[in-house]
């Protein structure tokens, strides 16, 4: 066992953990349930949180190496992420709703490096994203249509 502490959701954790345990089973532990195991091959993208502002898949990190670092998830950011979600919601791109969390926290991560993209930086930056319901077009016009309000502000 060792102990680590990370700044989760801006509060401090500490815990001790198996030196294998993975960032995924270490958040879910904290009741962070919008972290999701989906393919456990870092190909949907269920699993985005930000490490240090950078969005990383946490079915593939090691919660040791979140040691020391600040780590958030979509429980932590529900202020900033309101703000849009409801945009994507009018599109129908959210059906059932379960890549929604990684689709959501990579959105933020994508406006906060580029507050103005473009459709293709859209397109690249949702990439890792998986959905099965939709053919990601809803998501593309959704953020479209929250940036396109906040310049009619």
């Amino acid at each position: 066992m060792i102990e680590i502490t990370i700044n989760l959701n801006g509060k401090k954790i500490s815990d001790r953990i198996e030196a294998d345990t993975l960032l995924i089973d270490f958040l879910r532990s904290h009741n962070c349930l919008s972290v999701k195991r989906g393919c456990e091959t870092t190909n949907c993208g269920l699993c985005t949180v930000l490490m240090d502002d950078t969005p990383i898949l946490s079915c593939s990190m090691l919660a040791a190496r979140a040691a020391g670092h600040t780590v958030y998830t979509l429980e932590g950011l529900q202020e900033e992420a309101s703000s849009f979600v409801g945009f994507i919601a009018d599109q129908g791109a959210d059906q059932c709703g379960f890549c929604n969390p990684g689709f959501v926290m990579n959105t933020i991560a994508l406006l906060r490096e580029n507050p103005d993209p473009t459709d293709d930086e859209i397109r690249a930056f949702l990439a890792g994203n998986l959905c099965r319901c939709s053919g990601y077009e809803g998501q593309l016009r959704g953020i479209r249509n929250y940036l396109n309000s906040l310049k009619e502000q």
